[in-house]
């Protein structure tokens, strides 16, 4: 009886794989939807960015007290674009996420940016959109699927920090909630997880093997997560060639560094060992024709219309846009 129900899941596993969405010849990602036009991770952002026409939807996962798993890219509520029940700015950074209820989450508005932070001039072209929650990942998957965007893959980065145990779930526990919500709603063919820690693509690796991982990489003077072994998973740059060596070693199947980060010669060297490669956050046209001609293999970008501007100019095929009228 245990084989026979076994053989049951490796056949269901294996049709879920047969129907897989082809990755496209150029990826491009819509970063926490389109942050620089609609309220980042939210469903306005995603739904904007399906109607300007994405390969693919790049966001950031939580998980709540109660396991629901959400779309927020910071571990606690952000002051600079988080309300209260009353409609008061956060005076300073709220609740970790994993310290209340999906329930107690939803009554926090996140549908625009407090004017007065150096974080609303970042974003001047964004549209307020008051009421929007932070979702939970099944209902961008609904989202998805209410628009008819079967085209359209996920990029979901594990946010998760070794310098910070205490503000999320371990990587276990994270990687295996998040995979569950991904199984249900039968979107593992779909899905590609990336972390700039990437003990939970360890995790990814081991219970879904054929599913993409992206190694995120970052060496700025505020953060660089290749500075010794411990966002890496024990993996010290000082052991190998180059970055994408090492992002090779770690078994993911895309690097994707910072734009800033990337030269033409460690780009030849990504390809050279398979690597994908797809840089984070391309927002000046200048940087997404350079890119591109230099021959990246994606582009994630606060502003997908701008990254389609020039994929137009180049004459490359552009992914298809979702009609307004069939928003629900």
């Amino acid at each position: 009886m245990r084989r026979a129900r076994a053989a049951i899941v490796r056949l269901a596993a294996a049709l879920i794989w047969a129907v897989a969405v082809p990755a496209p010849a150029f990826d491009l990602q819509g970063h926490r939807g389109t942050r620089g036009l609609e309220p980042e991770n939210t469903l306005a952002s995603f739904r904007r960015a399906l109607e300007i026409g994405v390969d693919t939807l790049e966001m950031d996962a939580a998980i709540t007290a109660d396991g629901v798993v959400v779309i927020s890219h910071d571990p606690e509520l952000p002051p600079a674009i988080t309300r209260d029940a009353q409609g008061r700015w956060l005076p300073a950074r709220g609740p970790l996420i994993r310290s209340i209820t999906y329930a107690e989450l939803q009554t926090y508005d996140v549908g625009r940016i407090d004017p007065a932070s150096d974080y609303a001039r970042q974003f001047p072209e964004q549209t307020p959109r008051d009421g929007e929650r932070r979702p939970s990942l099944q209902q961008v998957f609904e989202l998805v699927r209410s628009m008819h965007a079967d085209h359209v893959r996920f990029d979901i980065e594990t946010k998760v920090f070794p310098d910070r145990p205490e503000a999320t779930l371990a990587p276990e526990p994270f990687a295996r909630a998040l995979l569950g919500v991904v199984r249900a709603a039968g979107m593992t063919s779909r899905v590609m997880i990336e972390s700039f820690d990437w003990r939970t693509l360890k995790v990814v690796h081991a219970l879904e093997p054929r599913m993409e991982t992206v190694c995120l990489t970052a060496r700025t003077r505020g953060f660089d997560n290749l500075e010794g072994s411990a966002w890496t998973d024990g993996l010290p740059l000082s052991a190998v060639p180059s970055v994408p060596h090492l992002a090779k070693q770690a078994g993911c199947t895309a690097w994707a560094p910072y734009h800033g980060n990337l030269t033409r010669e460690a780009l030849t060297t990504a390809h050279e060992l398979g690597l994908k490669v797809i840089p984070w956050t391309v927002n000046d046209p200048a940087d997404v024709d350079r890119l591109i001609g230099w021959g990246i293999d994606g582009i994630i970008s606060d502003y997908p219309n701008r990254v389609r501007d020039v994929m137009a100019r180049r004459s490359m095929p552009l992914p298809p846009q979702v009609p307004r009228a069939t928003r629900p």
